[in-house]
């Protein structure tokens, strides 16, 4: 199994858009072999502690990863889009 430092959760955030985002984990899942994809995602998410959250970095919008995170965990982690492509999708995810 690959650990954080290997999925690279990395401690910054930089959406480019030039407003100033508390300092969070980014989660790039571009770097992620396909086939483990979801499941390194939902790995990081399922170790979320309460109030804590993290940046996950798509190639595209993650609709059915999202629709799969909602049914794990129902309304307890919440979705706030950062950037909205073309080339990424940032997305600070929260455990409430």
């Amino acid at each position: 199994m690959r650990s954080v430092t290997e999925l690279n959760l990395t401690a910054k955030s930089a959406c480019g858009c030039g407003a100033a985002h508390e300092q969070l984990p980014e989660l790039d899942a571009r770097t992620i072999p396909h086939a483990v994809r979801h499941a390194a995602i939902f790995g990081v998410v399922d170790g979320l502690q309460p109030g804590a959250a993290f940046i996950l970095i798509a190639p595209h919008d993650p609709l059915p990863l999202l629709g799969q995170i909602a049914e794990r965990h129902g309304g307890d982690i919440a979705v706030e889009y950062v950037q909205r492509g073309p080339e990424a999708w940032k997305l600070k995810l929260t455990h409430a």
